[in-house]
């Protein structure tokens, strides 16, 4: 007869586990800032761990720490460390040491999968506060019992979280971390929520957007280069939010929205006004979109035949530019200059009735003013640009006269930077074009009114813009068959003298 290990390879199944070494690591977490500082856990928890791997005699092959993380998630970025060093290591490691279930994780669903699966290769999870025996069926049911009973106390300690912040969120109390243009400071025991100096700068890009319509892109650069590093998307992001206009939203207010206690950057209706040139731009076949100096009226110029806000385009051979009307077959197309004129000679039939609004001249006057403070920041923001590119220039020269570099390198830097000073001073030629002294502006407020087609005709977009969106809010129609500029409804207290 064969001796019976012949057959032991028909034999079904996998060998039964040797027996575990004595390797383990340690796990400790806690889930707020104030115990980690204060050192009310951590310490604690090491010790009592340090304390039982003795006892038993095992081996310390690491020790992981969560810091502030979580226990909402089991996606914590030490936690998942820990189960790839202890599934990777050379040495097998046979348990991961906590001081409490809780500790390692109150998803209990989650947790009891992810236990399963480290016994599956043979790394068994012990609490050192809570014994059981997790090598036996009733150690294991103990165990996950354990684990369901942390998961509801997490969730009770979750509904009374939120209940407490729901309440102050009612009461106009921001809770949590302020958007960015805000720091949050305790003065005497009270926290308050206060624009800082990004804040400003978050006021201006709601300005430009309000005054000039310009991209997301445009104001990202422009913030750029005051220091501020936002992308186009978070600015985007922070243009919707009504927290800037000192209203609150959030989730745990469900559908609500409350005024807030904190500092307001801009007025409700500046926010809203901003909110739907975003919206408009988002519309199918919209023509709100690109910032042409030749096409200032695409934002305020409707045909009168259909009703399509008439977008434009430049002949690039000739550069002649034209305002068209999107509609299909509609034809109602014209010269972006002879349109200018039609529009310049309904400005001088605009007026405004002293009588019933005595402060609108002051009020419209003071709207200039704000743009010039706008444009001398910009242009503070452009000539620090020119300074830099000729400092720039300076030392690629300097460094090309001591033969530290070859020409080909200083050819090619050199015409960059050349190309960069020729934009910049480009667009600082456009942000200082048709702009009327402030001294004029406050001394003699009448002249505004008495100019607007001089002072559109001569302004850079942003006036242009300014005047467009003062007296035409509804915008203007124009009627290809007639040749002629119609206004359905001029803001209060603006009239035309006589029919343009």
């Amino acid at each position: 007869m064969k001796n019976i290990k012949t057959f032991e390879r028909f034999a079904k199944g996998k060998p039964a586990n040797k027996e575990r070494n004595n390797t383990c690591v340690i796990y400790t977490r806690v889930s707020t800032k104030e115990q980690a500082v204060h050192n009310m856990s951590l310490d604690t928890q090491r010790r009592a761990c340090e304390t039982y791997v003795r006892k038993q005699g095992y081996r310390i092959m690491a020790y992981f720490v969560g810091t502030y993380e979580s226990a909402k998630t089991d996606e914590r970025i030490e936690f998942n460390n820990m189960l790839s060093f202890v599934q990777k290591s050379r040495e097998k490691i046979s348990y991961i040491i906590v001081y409490s279930v809780d500790r390692f994780s109150r998803s209990g669903a989650n947790a009891i999968y992810i236990t399963e699966q480290l016994k599956l290769v043979g790394i068994s999870v012990i609490s050192v506060s809570q014994p059981t025996d997790v090598s036996t069926p009733s150690g294991c049911l103990q165990q996950n019992i354990q684990f369901i009973f942390s998961e509801y106390d997490n969730q009770l300690r979750r509904e009374k979280t939120v209940a407490g912040m729901r309440d102050k969120l009612l009461r106009g109390e921001w809770c949590v971390k302020p958007p960015i243009g805000y720091d949050s400071v305790t003065i005497n025991g009270k926290r308050s929520i206060v624009a800082n100096k990004s804040g400003e700068l978050i006021r201006k890009a709601f300005l430009w957007k309000f005054y000039e319509h310009l991209s997301q892109s445009e104001i990202s650069r422009r913030l750029q280069a005051m220091g501020m590093k936002i992308g186009k998307s978070h600015l985007s992001c922070v243009l919707k939010n009504p927290f800037y206009c000192g209203i609150i939203s959030n989730k745990l207010l469900e559908g609500r929205v409350i005024q807030g206690k904190h500092e307001k950057l801009i007025s409700q209706e500046m926010f809203l006004a901003v909110n739907e040139l975003l919206f408009a731009a988002r519309k199918p076949n919209s023509c709100y979109c690109i910032d042409n100096e030749e096409l200032p009226l695409k934002q305020t110029l409707f045909c009168n035949k259909c009703g399509a806000k008439i977008t434009g385009y430049v002949i690039i051979k000739k550069g002649i530019p034209y305002y068209k009307c999107p509609t299909l077959h509609c034809s109602c197309n014209k010269n972006a200059m002879q349109l200018g004129i039609l529009y310049s000679e309904l400005l001088s039939a605009i007026k405004i009735d002293d009588k019933k609004y005595p402060s609108l001249k002051k009020e419209f006057a003071l709207n200039f003013i704000q743009v010039e403070k706008i444009t001398h920041n910009s242009l503070k923001t452009y000539k620090g640009y020119l300074t830099c590119v000729r400092k720039r220039i300076e030392l690629i020269e300097e460094r090309f006269s001591l033969d530290e570099i070859r020409e080909s390198l200083y050819n090619k830097q050199l015409a960059k930077f050349q190309k960069e000073k020729e934009e910049i001073e480009k667009q600082m030629e456009k942000i200082k074009a048709g702009l009327v002294p402030k001294k004029d502006i406050k001394e003699e407020a009448e002249k505004i009114i008495n100019n607007l087609p001089e002072i559109w005709m001569s302004g850079n977009l942003r006036t242009k813009r300014l005047i467009q969106a003062l007296i035409f809010p509804e915008g203007i129609h124009y009627d290809k068959a007639m040749n002629k500029l119609f206004v359905k409804r001029l803001a209060p207290g603006f009239y035309l003298s006589k029919l343009a």
